[in-house]
């Protein structure tokens, strides 16, 4: 026998009986982002590797360890496969010129890949919704980001998140601590991990994210970026609070927030919650100014986030969220050649009336067919036999109700599906 092919660690197969819950949850998010006016956008996987080098930075994890890339064959390219989406789609809207005389709200979605230790809600093959908000220099677009993630999760069932904000500053704020902060790391270098040494003068701000337990304290202890900040990134900061208030967003301030990924600057948020273990954080963004400028485009303000779709879907399982599979209206059970030709034109018919159906296939006894459309869920069984075929009606067998059988025509199974 040949040997069985496994699907790669890490990326996995999403399954019939689970598949319906990613489609509750694509609609519902396609819903919501048609209410705020933001628009489809769909890029390749597959990017030159100096994209998300340039973009998201040569000293990070994600570039250093994770990315998936290679070298084309064929032409000696280097590519990689996207780790995540708004380098992409930036890259799009410079390639298209689609900023040209107005701003972009656009969303993606998709699978991301990464090169790390599998585990529950972090995978190698994972999937991502990206909002992105292109050409908005305020702190209302910053705003508006968070408020509508409020109102998704509201439409998603899910509880208990909670919004943890913060700000990075300006780039020349972020300079100026920067310069701070390596003075003061290098005064604990022998306290330093190794992760830590190798960032120090490439990027001190990382060193912030570390949840290695012995660099807390010192981490605790280092200078504070709000401490740098210019009025300008103040204002935007404060500004940005006060929309959230008055909507009723709750927030709580994390002035140690650190975003992965170099492009940011001024505002950062983070979704996150308990009740998913060490994979806490659901959706994050923030504004970064910077990268279309970085990327090869014309200096352009933008603002985003992407959330992760397995961890939402696991955390609207926790939150008692119940998604019920869509069964068929009616199961079609047939024997008999005269039955057959009758049971595709019943099939197709009741179609074009926009029902549900399941036509039986592979032969078999009425008893054994009946067994199949029982299991199917369906609310009606039709049955066919010559008989009814001859007379072109169908005998109506209800699966989930307790009403008679009755021998009908086309017309009134129509009509009493669409009146349920």
């Amino acid at each position: 026998m040949a040997k069985v092919i496994k699907a790669i660690r890490g990326m996995n197969d999403i399954l019939p009986d689970e598949a319906h819950q990613w489609f509750f949850f694509e609609q519902t998010v396609q819903d919501w982002l048609a209410m705020y006016g933001y628009r489809n956008i769909r890029t390749p996987i597959v990017e030159q590797t100096d994209l998300f080098v340039r973009s998201i930075g040569e000293v990070t994890d994600i570039v250093e360890k994770e990315m998936y890339s290679f070298v084309d064959h064929l032409n000696n390219d280097s590519l990689a496969l996207r780790p995540e989406g708004t380098a992409s789609c930036v890259r799009a809207v410079i390639e298209h010129n689609l900023l040209y005389g107005s701003p972009q709200r656009l969303y993606y979605s998709g699978p991301m890949f990464r090169h790390e230790r599998p585990q529950k809600g972090r995978y190698r093959q994972f999937h991502q919704v990206g909002v992105e908000a292109l050409g908005f220099s305020g702190p209302d677009i910053d705003a508006e980001l968070i408020i509508m993630c409020a109102r998704l999760w509201q439409m998603l069932g899910i509880n208990g998140l909670r919004l943890e904000i913060g700000t990075l500053g300006s780039s020349e704020s972020r300079a100026l601590h920067r310069a701070r902060l390596i003075k003061y790391f290098e005064q604990h270098a022998d306290r330093l991990d190794e992760d830590a040494n190798r960032r120090l003068h490439s990027n001190p701000l990382r060193i912030l994210d570390s949840k290695n337990p012995e660099m807390q304290s010192i981490i605790e202890h280092a200078p504070k970026l709000i401490d740098d900040l210019d009025e300008p990134s103040c204002i935007h900061f404060e500004t940005l609070q006060h929309i959230l208030r008055e909507q009723g967003v709750n927030f709580e301030i994390n002035l140690r927030l650190v975003r992965g990924l170099d492009y940011y600057n001024r505002t950062v948020f983070e979704w996150v919650t308990d009740k998913l273990g060490a994979q806490g954080t659901v959706c994050a963004g923030g504004r970064y100014d910077g990268l279309v400028e970085q990327v090869g485009g014309k200096p352009a303000p933008a603002c985003g986030f992407a959330m992760g779709i397995e961890r939402l879907l696991a955390l609207m399982q926790e939150c008692g969220k119940e998604i019920a599979h869509p069964v068929p209206d009616v199961y079609i059970v047939h024997q008999g050649e005269r039955a057959m030709d009758y049971a595709w034109r019943a099939a197709e018919f009741l179609r074009n009336e926009n029902c549900q159906v399941i036509l039986h296939c592979g032969g078999g006894s009425f008893k054994s067919q009946m067994k199949k459309a029982d299991a199917s869920g369906a609310r009606y069984a039709l049955v066919i036999g010559d008989d009814e075929a001859l007379a072109q009606v169908v005998t109506l067998k209800p699966l989930r109700e307790a009403i008679e059988q009755a021998r009908v025509d086309l017309n009134t199974v129509s009509e009493l599906i669409k009146t349920k």
